[in-house]
């Protein structure tokens, strides 16, 4: 941790307020001469440069149908190899430099990371370029990554956790390529090809989608230099991946996947809000203080400090470019299922009808601004952070803003925003285990 950042890390954890440290962040908008644009904070206390980007909407859900895996293959194929050098030369380079080059695909997007010692950095970088214009997908790394994503699916078929996740989404999205497995079925990733490989990235790692943050020991002139370096060979635009916006399925139901383990474990949820909403900040707050802070939520209070049902209980907000969810979970005794989930939608309904107080609110806004900085308490967590708010549009001020937008959020806004959005009747659980007191609804 460097040590202006660290400056982050420690008022959050005293509870100290840290806008002081946080107005003197000073965030730049670096244009390349060839157009590249990153969002940069210099940082030469430690000599180090970390640097997040993404292609956005180049995601798992653009893989084609019957090729469901091919975005995550590829992410685990872009460091074995890449222009001259064979997949075990390259991975020796980045360990001889001690640079961190690694790349990760989420439904809507596919994401990349590199740190380096700013020593480092000419080789670093040309390891980047080389891995995003000229990966080689040579014969022996492909098969091998292919036969360990297969032997994770077969690792997987028992694994309740697995199994929840990927029938939580068939019955969300039943249809969409949302419901389609990210990290595809074996027969989608027998019939993955090095061509495929090729034309996926061809096609997806189009400057039009990047975005990219860097912080860290380099001048904004050399940043320029190694943003062209890096990212100026990749093509201007590709092809459009149309996904249709996918509305949640409702009215709520419940799903119960039968398999003998002790446990059950439960998803629910229902349609959320979107990123851009108005009531997005006090839709957080109510959510928060609904499922979210670990310890001091509803849910943990009445599922496992009043009545011992489970050992964690969660919600969130899981905003999604064609949609969007509020979500939770629970894994408790078999027993104890049908008792957690009426518990769940009990809450569900009096938040709805009697919204929060005064005090959960104020204590929400408290949580939510003082724990923001850890976002921040490292050189890769900001840069992280920086793609983040580009993504979601919300402007280079928006660190220095956050604070107020938080805390001008009124308990009148958070009832009106909590009686919009829960809502018991939408209410979908699905539950892998033998869960005793609860009727499967298909």
């Amino acid at each position: 941790m460097n040590s202006r950042l660290g400056v982050f890390f420690i008022a959050a954890i005293v509870g100290l307020s840290c806008s002081d440290d946080v107005q003197g962040m000073e965030i730049r908008k670096v244009v390349s001469n060839k157009g590249v644009v990153a969002w940069f904070v210099p940082d030469k206390s430690v000599p180090l440069i970390a640097m997040n980007f993404v292609f956005r909407g180049a995601g798992s859900v653009t893989d084609p149908e019957g090729r469901e895996g091919l975005a995550e293959m590829s992410s685990a194929l872009l460091d074995e190899g890449a222009g001259e050098i064979r997949s075990a030369d390259f991975q020796k380079k980045l360990e001889e430099i001690a640079a961190q080059l690694s790349f990760s695909v989420g439904r809507d997007h596919y994401s990349g990371r590199l740190r380096t010692l700013s020593a480092n950095k000419d080789k670093a970088f040309n390891l980047l370029k080389l891995s995003l214009t000229s990966p080689r997908f040579d014969e022996k790394p492909v098969e091998r990554i292919r036969g360990q994503l297969i032997a994770s699916l077969r690792r997987n078929v028992e694994n309740p956790r697995r199994i929840l996740d990927r029938a939580w989404l068939e019955t969300v999205f039943s249809g969409h390529p949302y419901s389609r497995p990210a990290d595809g079925t074996e027969n989608s990733l027998s019939t993955i090809t090095q061509t495929d490989l090729r034309s996926f990235v061809s096609q997806r790692f189009t400057r039009d989608r990047l975005l990219i943050g860097v912080v860290g020991d380099i001048s904004e002139a050399e940043l320029k230099l190694r943003l062209d370096e890096v990212f100026s060979y990749l093509p201007q635009s590709g092809p459009t991946f149309y996904v249709s916006k996918a509305t949640p399925a409702g009215p709520g139901r419940t799903v119960v996947i039968k398999k003998t383990i002790p446990q059950s474990v439960l998803t629910f949820g229902h349609v959320g809000i979107k990123r851009e909403d108005p009531d997005w900040y006090a839709a957080l707050l109510v959510t928060r203080i609904f499922g979210g802070g670990g310890f001091s939520s509803r849910l943990y209070e009445e599922i496992r400090e009043k009545r011992g049902l489970a050992y964690s209980v969660y919600a969130y907000l899981r905003p999604m470019e064609s949609s969007a969810l509020i979500i939770g979970g629970v894994a408790t005794q078999n027993s104890q299922a049908g008792e957690s989930l009426r518990v769940v939608k009990r809450e569900w309904d009096r938040l709805s009808k009697k919204g929060i107080t005064k005090k959960e609110l104020a204590d929400a806004k408290t949580y939510s601004n003082g724990s923001f900085p850890l976002r921040m308490d490292s050189s890769r967590g900001l840069s992280k952070l920086l793609v983040g708010i580009q993504i979601s549009n919300l402007g280079i001020d928006y660190i220095f803003k956050r604070p107020s937008l938080i805390s001008d959020v009124t308990l009148e806004d958070a009832n009106r925003v909590a009686r919009r959005l829960y809502d018991v009747s939408k209410l979908t659980a699905v539950i892998v285990g033998e869960p005793e007191g609860i009727q499967s609804v298909r």
